[in-house]
């Protein structure tokens, strides 16, 4: 089985067509006049547009990831990237970046199955993108591409709407579920997110992170981390996302036992306080 389809791409055109369509439905990406560049996951993409970019450049740049950002990414990049993450956060206007990089994982929660897109505005830093892609690994394999078009398929059904409807009220309940407990501490806080307009909604809708920032506020309280690990909760320093160790980075995307057990072990926590109102 070669890696190309027809015309010597390495993109097959049902997939370009699908991967546009939740485009349209969340109104995130403006997709018209893009080149479309499979990767597998962001990474390898990234790494294509800083080889492609690159190219163009007559002096070193310097480039950075602000802060906090993902667990690991301490090497610096460049390029634009966009998710399918408004279950998390709202969408106030279409992107409409030079390079911007999706995943599918960010879409579907498919993480293992490592497909990502980057849509391009240049044809030059595209070609060179592509170039990158047919060195590195010879493209996309048929057999992950085919994986990616069958989810596809499936978030688009009906009106493609429904997973979407779906993703934002289930982290919107975590969040506001892990922000009532948290209200009634006088030793710990967390990110305060106002509502804000979205695109998708059309509407000012409510915050719904995948992540929450919790902070120990005591000052004798350094590391945060090992306050909550005290209490059997498990989660990130913050110096791992280039953040203070005061900070600890909770996820939510949790199945709903571990959740519920976060939420027990918390409510003990904060419970413990000396002044904190009974939960």
């Amino acid at each position: 089985m070669s890696y190309e389809f027809s015309a010597q791409s390495f993109l097959s055109r049902e997939l370009q067509e699908n991967i546009l369509k939740p485009h349209s439905i969340a109104r995130n990406a403006i997709t018209k006049g893009k080149y479309t560049v499979l990767g597998v996951g962001s990474t390898q993409l990234l790494s294509a547009a800083v080889f492609a970019l690159s190219l163009n450049s007559s002096s070193p740049a310097r480039v950075v990831a602000a802060s906090p950002h993902y667990l690991g990414m301490q090497t610096e990049f460049f390029a634009d990237e966009k998710c399918f993450r408004f279950y998390w956060e709202s969408i106030p206007a279409q992107a409409d970046g030079d390079i911007m990089i999706f995943t599918i994982s960010k879409l579907t929660g498919h993480a293992g199955s490592r497909f990502g897109w980057a849509l391009v505005k240049d044809e030059d830093v595209y070609l060179n993108m592509l170039k990158y892609m047919q060195l590195a690994e010879l493209g996309v394999s048929r057999d992950t591409q085919l994986r990616a078009l069958q989810l596809l398929k499936v978030v688009l059904e009906g009106d493609g709407r429904e997973i979407f409807h779906f993703a934002y009220e289930k982290m919107r309940d975590l969040w506001e579920k892990i922000s009532q407990i948290v209200s009634l501490s006088n030793r710990y806080t967390i990110q305060d997110i106002p509502p804000q307009y979205c695109n998708f909604f059309e509407k000012v809708r409510g915050p719904s992170p995948a992540y929450v920032w919790l902070k120990c506020e005591r000052e004798e309280d350094t590391n945060c981390n090992a306050v909550l690990r005290g209490a059997n909760i498990i989660g990130h320093l913050g110096s791992l996302f280039n953040a203070s160790d005061r900070y600890v980075r909770l996820s939510l995307l949790k199945r709903d036992d571990d959740f519920n057990l976060l939420l027990y072990r918390l409510k003990e926590l904060v419970s413990k306080e000396g002044g904190a109102e009974t939960l």
